[in-house]
């Protein structure tokens, strides 16, 4: 399985030559190379369904590649990887959070724009399923309503997002319906949709969903303490919040395969260099 994930994913001189020729992130092709076989020998066949949908995905639309990366994630939802790591998670016996105290997503307007700012800081904004239904019914207001002309997304307290609630995971009834919900209840397809009108402000974690979001829309402005990484690859899994769709046709196929595989961090100035945010401000 290795092998045959090397073969897909990594061309890996490719996808490591890429990301070094820039510098970023930070460390020789051959440290960079090691990192990339080490996290694809962990976990093979979410690596390889990475690789593979990435490539499947480059030539579609936003809708059609949020689709495919969600029929990729369902099959990984099966897989031994993710069993082992929702069974370590489980055993630390971790209850569902609690209902959010506050509204999860507050509405501002001020003439054409509309603010919204994701508000669990308690939980660093944490893409759970109160936040997701929330920031959707906000993003509608501006489809349903021309007269918004921008929309302004940012995040309460010290992170932006620190992506999907861990919590959550495997509570859905069925994989059918977590590919509905995906494909066709998540945010990333409406701020797709109304990508010239969106701007993002990015602090602190950014994190998944929370960097996979922001990268469909036109402008994404980072503080300089903005911290961004793609973990699903090390749960087994591969991004399932459009970042397949978002990342690489911002950064390009081969250091979205790299972030996504090694899971790596990039501060704001890297996340700059690279095309993943527009300004550090």
């Amino acid at each position: 399985m290795v092998d045959l994930a090397l073969d897909q994913c990594a061309q890996q001189e490719r996808v490591v030559g890429t990301c070094a020729a820039h510098g970023d992130p930070a460390g020789d092709v051959e440290s960079l190379a090691t990192a990339f076989v080490d996290a694809l020998a962990r976990c093979p066949q979410a690596s390889l369904v990475a690789a593979r949908v990435v490539r499947v995905a480059e030539p579609l639309g936003p809708v059609a590649a949020i689709d495919v990366e969600s029929l990729g994630y369902s099959t990984l939802q099966g897989g031994a990887e993710y069993g082992s790591w929702l069974d370590e998670r489980r055993a630390l016996g971790r209850p569902l959070p609690p209902p959010p105290a506050t509204e999860p997503v507050l509405l501002a307007r001020e003439g054409e724009v509309l603010r919204i700012t994701l508000n669990r800081p308690e939980r660093r904004n944490a893409y759970g399923t109160a936040l997701r239904d929330a920031l959707v019914e906000a993003l509608r207001i501006a489809v349903l309503d021309d007269s918004v002309e921008h929309v302004v997304i940012d995040g309460a307290g010290s992170s932006f997002c620190a992506g999907g609630d861990l919590d959550e995971f495997g509570h859905m009834p069925d994989a059918t319906t977590a590919h509905l919900i995906r494909t066709r209840g998540g945010a990333g397809r409406l701020v797709a949709e109304l990508a010239d009108r969106v701007e993002v402000r990015l602090q602190g974690h950014c994190v998944g969903a929370g960097i996979e979001i922001p990268a469909f829309a036109r402008r994404v402005v980072a503080g300089p303490d903005t911290r961004i990484r793609l973990p699903e690859v090390s749960m087994g899994l591969i991004p399932g919040a459009g970042g397949m769709a978002s990342v690489p046709r911002r950064i390009g196929r081969w250091r979205a395969l790299y972030l996504f595989v090694t899971g790596a961090e990039l501060d704001a100035g890297q996340a700059l260099r690279w095309g993943l945010v527009d300004e550090i401000a």
